[in-house]
């Protein structure tokens, strides 16, 4: 199953969809997760930073957080995660596959193992949508404050940024060996 996602990324590595999927993720990177910090922000009447962008945290900091975003600010949280932190991820994942893809299909031979792990930042998106599926319950559940729950969400956003580093690391890697063989496509 893998070996057919990573093929399908292949397929569609073409420069101008790499180009394409770069200003719909530069537009949520850029734009919209902006906007939805500060809709956040405003309804918890303070600065808060969400617990998604937290690279590491202990339950009763989290049960912090929730408190501080107060109750407008855990209402805006909740409608965050149920849209824009579940297109942002999906626009994510599929602009840094195509570009890892792209990238390897130059650096690359095609039967090189390397060529596999175009799929890294499925592991991203993996995690972001199982970690909101966590941190989803936390907030309906406020002011309960379930341990359990907590620590599975700091775990699970700790492995979405180690996928997301990694995936930087393999667009630095991609883009260094494209460019040693000059962008030229591998036989």
């Amino acid at each position: 199953m893998l070996q057919n996602i990573s093929n399908r990324f292949y397929a569609w590595a073409k420069g101008w969809l790499v180009l394409a999927m770069l200003v719909v993720y530069g537009f949520f990177a850029g734009y919209m997760m902006p906007q939805m910090a500060a809709i956040m922000n405003t309804a918890a009447n303070q600065s808060v930073t969400p617990l998604d962008l937290m690279m590491v945290y202990t339950p009763q900091q989290a049960f912090d957080m929730m408190e501080r975003y107060g109750e407008a600010g855990r209402s805006a949280y909740l409608t965050i995660e149920l849209t824009a932190d579940v297109i942002y991820p999906i626009s994510s994942m599929v602009f840094f596959s195509l570009l890892l893809s792209w990238l390897f299909q130059r650096g690359y031979k095609p039967e090189s193992p390397m060529r596999k792990f175009n799929i890294t930042p499925a592991g991203s998106w993996l995690f972001d949508l199982i970690e909101n599926a966590a941190i989803i319950p936390m907030i309906l559940m406020h002011p309960a404050q379930p341990t359990g729950l907590a620590w599975l969400a700091m775990i699970l956003g700790v492995v979405k940024w180690g996928f997301a580093f990694l995936s930087l690391g393999m667009v630095l890697l991609g883009l260094v060996k494209a460019a040693i063989n000059g962008f030229k496509k591998q036989a």
